[in-house]
Parts: structure tokens; C-alpha cells; sequence
């Protein structure tokens, strides 16, 4: 008799405690950023995460991308349906994570590390821009022999989807690459976020090794440009960028690979390998003075889109599920979803 199956989702990236408050300009010139990106922390970052809980009232909110699109996910679908895996520290900022992951009913299965703290990311809030400056410290120290442990690699079987964040390219490679050919050789489906501009930029020879599996990808305007930029195509055409990648090759021949590239308040963009045509979904209008917090709309948008996948929506269901939770998400403060729980109503036709 098969194993009883919990789950059907699980979720590899870089844990994170989000430190978040209001900044201003003089905020980001201070520390030289842009008001609007994502980055990683360097030496001269290091003391923006003390700035913000000193001097701008900074909220602890649970993080890292992967880590919001699996509670996003979970919010949806019935208990028990989603894993997480990571690394954090062994702090009180791991309990803080572990705390709101229970509460969410999500599963996260933690590598420790002992030599260095849970992740932060500090997330200064600008009208309505954010600016993410991210210190990976533990996150940075996952390795392959967690998820390909007993006891981890039994629950990686039991799993029918794997949803992998981009940021994950920057620390253990390996494993992002052991779930792609786990999901290609058994036919289950694996998920690729961009993530942020810097990934395609910067670590595309490692986004590469890993498109092959791609069987969905998910990013937003910005990351597909870098994409292309990145690959040195001239064009800055969206729809142009996603039929590209959907026609790129592909490990696992029996399962068309589809772009979605989210474009903020623009329709979310989806190309079909094989299909000529590129379609434009719209989103969901939200009244500007509803909206409290865009911080973790992309990562919501995934959560929804990756619920949908799980449960077998058709796709245009799906995009209308990503669009449902982002909605709900920009209503929030950072990356969470409102409680109690809202059911998702199919937009009407």
C-alpha cells in the first residue's frame, strides 16, 4: 500500500526574517539604494537592519520569497498540502519563523546551522516602492545533504510539485538541480521563480543549467529584461521575452513549458511552448487607498498560480488565483495574507 501523502507541494529557497519600516530618500542615499530593487547586502548595508528597528519603527514579518509563496499556496489549499525547506540560525528569529509557519499551516523542515544567524532581509517602504537589501547569513549555508537526507528525500518523493525561488541560485545550486531531474524523470512538475533583476544578471550561467527542467517559470517584467539583457538579446518586448523562453529546450518532452511574467498593475503576460499566440491577463483592480503594502504581491501571485497547478486548475484559472492572493496581499502589511481566511471566487466571465 502507497504511503499516505500529506502534502503535494514543497518549497526550496532562503528563509528570512523581514525587518521592515518606512524610509525616505535620505534613507536610500544613505545607503546607496535604488528605491524600487533587490539586492544582496554588502559591507555597507550591514547597518540598515539596526536603523530600521532603532529609528523606523520596523515590523519582524515572516520572509523569503519561496517562504511567502508557500504560506501563499497553503492559504489555499487544504492542510497539510505544502513543505518548506531552508536553512536559518539557531536564534529566536528562526522561532519567529517557525511560529508564523505553524500558524499558517505550513510545514518547514530547517537545516540548523550553529555558526551563523537566521537570514534577514531589510525591506525600507517608500510610498509605495520598497527597496529589499538581503544579509542570506544561515540561508547562505543550506547544502544538498539536507534534502537528500532519509528523512527529508522521503518527504521530496512524496511531493507531486516543486516550487523553487531564484535566490536560491546564489547558495546550493545541487540541490536546486537534484529536485529538477527528481521531478523530469518522475514526471511531476517543477517551478522556477526569477525572483529578482540581479539573478538573471548575474547568475545566469546557474539559472541556465536549470532552464531545461523548467516546466513553468515565473517572473515579472523586470526580471524578464534582465533575462534577455543577460543573454544579450536587444529586444525589451515582454510578450516577445516570454515566447523565447517558452521555446527554449526542455528535459521533459511531455509537458508544454509555460512563461508567466507578471507586470504590476499591467496584465500578467503567458506564453505556451508551441503555441504562436501570447495572451494578456488582466489583474485584479485594487483602489489605491486599499492598498497598504505591495512588498510580497509577486511572491502571492506565485502562491495563488502554484495552488492552482497543485489542485489541476486549467491555466487561466490558475492566473486568475495568482491575481486573487496578490490582491489580498497588497491589502496587508509585507508579505501575509488576511485572517481569517478568505475563499477564493473565481472571477466572473
Amino acid at each position: 500500500m502507497a504511503a499516505k501523502q500529506d502534502f503535494a507541494l514543497l518549497c526550496l529557497e532562503n528563509p528570512l526574517l523581514d525587518i521592515q519600516g518606512q524610509g525616505d530618500e535620505a534613507m536610500l542615499e544613505k545607503y546607496g539604494l535604488k528605491p524600487n530593487d533587490a539586492i544582496l547586502a554588502e559591507e555597507k548595508h550591514m547597518g540598515i537592519y539596526e536603523d530600521l528597528l532603532q529609528n523606523r519603527n520596523a515590523k519582524l514579518i515572516a520572509g523569503g520569497a519561496a517562504q511567502n509563496t508557500a504560506r501563499g499556496a497553503q492559504y489555499i489549499l487544504p492542510p497539510n498540502s505544502t513543505l518548506y525547506v531552508g536553512c536559518v540560525g539557531s536564534d529566536k528569529y528562526a522561532d519567529i519563523l517557525r511560529s508564523r509557519n505553524d500558524a499558517a499551516g505550513l510545514r518547514a523542515e530547517y537545516l540548523t546551522s550553529d555558526t551563523h544567524p537566521t537570514g534577514r532581509c531589510g525591506v525600507i517602504i517608500t510610498g509605495q516602492d520598497r527597496s529589499m537589501v538581503t544579509d542570506l547569513a544561515a540561508a547562505n549555508a543550506y547544502k544538498i545533504s539536507h534534502l537528500q537526507s532519509p528523512e527529508i528525500w522521503k518527504l521530496v518523493q512524496q511531493a507531486r510539485v516543486y516550487f523553487v525561488g531564484g535566490y536560491h541560485l546564489t547558495v546550493c545550486v545541487p540541490a536546486i538541480l537534484a529536485l529538477a531531474e527528481e521531478a523530469a524523470k518522475e514526471k511531476k512538475i517543477f517551478i522556477m521563480s526569477l525572483s529578482a533583476p540581479f539573478i538573471p544578471l548575474f547568475f545566469k550561467e546557474q539559472l541556465a543549467s536549470t532552464s531545461k527542467y523548467w516546466d513553468y517559470v515565473i517572473g515579472n517584467e523586470t526580471e524578464a529584461r534582465s533575462w534577455a539583457e543577460g543573454l544579450g538579446h536587444e529586444t525589451r518586448d515582454v510578450k516577445e521575452i516570454a515566447r523565447m523562453m517558452a521555446e527554449l529546450p526542455k528535459e521533459n518532452g511531455g509537458r508544454k513549458r509555460v512563461v508567466v511574467i507578471t507586470q504590476g498593475t499591467e496584465g500578467t503576460v503567458v506564453a505556451v511552448q508551441g503555441e504562436k499566440d501570447v495572451r494578456e491577463f488582466g489583474i485584479k483592480e485594487v483602489g489605491r487607498e486599499e492598498i497598504c503594502d505591495t512588498n510580497g504581491a509577486g511572491d502571492a501571485f506565485a502562491g495563488g498560480f502554484v495552488a492552482g497547478i497543485v489542485e489541476g486548475k486549467p491555466l487561466d484559472e490558475c492566473i486568475d488565483m495568482g491575481h486573487w492572493l496578490a490582491s489580498l496581499s497588497i491589502k496587508e502589511l509585507g508579505p501575509q495574507y488576511p485572517f481569517p481566511k478568505k475563499t477564493y471566487q473565481p472571477t466572473s466571465k
